[in-house]
C-alpha cells in the first residue's frame, strides 16, 4: 500500500465506511501511518528494552542516610510531642507561653522532618542534610529547651536555627 493508495483510502471513500468500528478506525490508522513511512523512506522503529523496575526503598537506600535521619527525626518528634503535650503547664500566662513556644517548636520538627525524606531526591543532599538537622537542633532543641524549663539561656540559637531551614530549603532548589 503505497503513498497514493493512503490518499485515496483517507480522501476519497466515504467517511463512514472508514470508521465503521474504533477497532477499524484504529487499523486504517496504522496501515495508513506504516504505508506513509515505508513509501516516504523512513525507517523503522527502534525497539527500547526498559530496565527492570527497581524496588523504591533500594533506591532511596542507595542515595545515602537520609531516610534514616527523617525515621529517628520523626521518632524523636513523636516522643517529645507525646511530652509535650502530657505535660503540665501553669494555666498563666507564663504556662501558655511555654505551650505555645513548645507547639511551634514540635510543628517545625515535624514539617522538617517530612522535607528529610525528600533529600534522596536533591542535586547536594549533604548540603541540605547539614543545613536541615543544624536547624532541627538549633531551632526546635532550643524552643524544646524553653517549654519545657522556662529558662531562655539558648534562645539566642532560635534565630540561627531558623537561619539554617532558610538554607535548607536554599540548598534544596539548587
Amino acid at each position: 500500500m503505497g503513498f497514493q493508495d493512503v490518499m485515496y483510502t483517507a480522501v476519497t471513500m466515504p467517511f463512514n465506511v472508514i470508521h465503521k468500528t474504533s477497532a477499524g478506525a484504529a487499523s486504517y490508522a496504522w496501515d495508513a501511518a506504516t504505508s506513509a513511512t515505508k513509501y516516504l523512506g523512513g525507517k523503522q522503529k527502534i525497539e527500547v528494552r526498559m530496565a527492570a523496575p527497581v524496588p523504591l526503598w533500594k533506591l532511596a537506600a542507595a542515595s545515602g542516610p537520609y531516610v534514616r535521619l527523617a525515621a529517628l527525626s520523626g521518632a524523636t518528634a513523636v516522643i517529645l510531642g507525646a511530652l509535650g503535650s502530657h505535660r503540665h503547664y501553669s494555666k498563666d500566662e507564663i504556662g501558655q507561653e511555654q505551650r505555645r513556644i513548645f507547639e511551634t517548636a514540635n510543628r517545625y520538627h515535624f514539617i522538617h522532618t517530612l522535607a528529610l525524606l525528600g533529600l534522596p531526591l536533591c542535586k547536594f543532599p549533604a548540603l541540605a542534610a547539614t543545613f536541615m538537622l543544624s536547624g532541627i537542633i538549633l531551632f526546635c532543641g532550643s524552643c524544646y529547651y524553653t517549654a519545657f524549663t522556662n529558662n531562655r539561656r539558648f534562645s539566642s540559637t532560635t534565630p540561627i536555627g531558623g537561619f539554617c531551614f532558610i538554607l535548607a530549603w536554599c540548598s534544596m532548589f539548587l
